[in-house]
C-alpha cells in the first residue's frame, strides 16, 4: 500500500482493482469487519499465494472469504502445533536439568560454570536472568530469602526460560558423554540427530509463537532421516511443513505414544475439512504436500 496509511475503504478499492471477488454491498460490509480485525498487511501474507508477483492481480475467482478461509487454517494449524511442541519442550527441560543436575550435584547453578558451559556470553545471560527475575515470583522469593547468591538453582530458572534458550544449554555443555546420555533418553546415539531434530522444532515453534506464516514455511537446513519408518518422509523434500510435522510427531512419539497419535488424527480431521476450500486444498497439496 505504499509508505502512507490508509482507509478501510481504501484498501477496500485497491483490492477489487486487482480483481478480488466482492460482489456485493454485503461482501463489502464483511471485507470491512475483516480487515477491520485482521488487517491489511497481515492478510497480505496470505493473498500473495494468490496473486501475480509482478503485477498484484488476483488470480481468477478469488474472494476474500477464501483467504480468510487461508488465514483461520494457518492459525488454527499454528495453534495446535504450538500445544504439542510445548509438550515436548516441557520434557527436554526435564531431562536437561534432571541429568546435568544429578552429574554436576555440588553445583547447583552449573549453568553459569565456564568448565561446564562453553560460549556463555555472562553479560548477556546476566540480562536475560535479571528480566526473568524480575518477572518470576519464584525467583524473586528465592534471592530474597539467599540475598548472598547470584543464581538460583539450574531447576527454578530453566522453568522460565525459553526452548531456544534451554536449548543452547544443551548445545554447549562441555560434557559429550552427558550430552550423549541425555540423546539417548529419545533413543539416539548419535548428538546430531537430537540437536537437528530440536532446532528444526525450535524453528517451528517461533513461527507458531511470534504469528508468521506457517504454510509455506521451509526448515533452512534438511530435517535428519528419521530412524521410525512410521514418521519418516515418504518424498525427498526434508525442509517442507509436512517433513516438520512428520518429525513432530516421532518426537512427541518419544514423549507419549498417546499425544502422538492424538496429534496425527487431530491434523487428518483439520486437513480434510480445510480441504473442502479449492484454494486451501490447493496450498495443501503444492505448498504443505501433507501426506499422512
Amino acid at each position: 500500500m505504499g509508505n502512507k496509511a490508509t482507509t478501510v475503504e481504501q484498501q477496500i478499492n485497491r483490492l477489487v482493482k486487482r480483481g478480488l471477488v466482492l460482489n456485493n454491498n454485503e461482501d463489502i460490509e464483511k471485507a470491512k469487519e475483516i480487515l477491520s480485525d485482521i488487517g491489511y498487511y497481515r492478510l497480505g501474507f496470505y493473498w500473495y499465494y494468490y496473486q501475480d508477483k509482478d503485477t498484484h492481480e488476483f488470480n481468477e475467482n478469488v474472494a476474500l472469504d477464501d483467504i480468510v478461509k487461508l488465514y483461520y487454517f494457518d492459525f488454527d494449524l499454528k495453534m495446535k502445533l504450538l500445544r504439542y511442541i510445548y509438550r515436548i519442550e516441557v520434557h527436554f527441560r526435564t531431562q536437561l536439568v534432571y541429568e546435568a543436575s544429578n552429574h554436576y550435584i555440588d553445583n547447583n547453578t552449573w549453568y553459569v560454570e565456564p568448565k561446564i558451559i562453553n560460549k556463555l556470553d555472562y553479560d548477556e545471560f546476566y540480562q536475560i536472568y535479571e528480566k526473568v527475575k524480575s518477572n518470576s515470583k519464584t525467583l524473586s522469593k528465592h534471592h530474597a530469602n539467599n540475598p548472598d547468591q547470584d543464581y538460583a538453582p539450574a531447576w527454578k530458572v530453566f522453568e522460565f526460560l525459553t526452548f531456544g534458550q534451554v536449548f543452547n544449554f544443551y548445545n554447549n555443555l562441555k560434557n559429550q558423554e552427558l550430552k550423549k546420555k541425555i540423546a539417548g533418553i529419545y533413543g539416539f546415539r548419535d548428538i546430531k540427530l537430537l540437536n537437528n531434530y530440536l532446532s528444526a522444532l525450535i524453528n517451528i515453534r517461533n513461527i507458531c509463537s511470534h504469528n508468521g506464516v506457517l504454510f509455506d514455511y521451509e526448515q533452512p537446513y534438511g530435517i535428519m532421516r528419521i530412524p521410525n519408518m512410521k514418521y519418516r518422509n515418504k518424498t525427498y523434500n526434508n525442509t517442507n511443513l509436512n517433513a516438520s510435522i512428520r518429525l513432530l510427531l516421532f518426537m512427541l512419539s518419544k514423549v507419549s505414544k498417546n499425544r502422538a497419535n492424538e496429534l496425527e488424527q487431530e491434523l487428518k480431521d483439520l486437513f480434510t475439512a480445510a480441504k473442502e476450500n479449492n484454494l486451501v486444498h490447493d496450498v495443501i497439496n503444492t505448498k504443505i504436500k501433507f501426506d499422512l
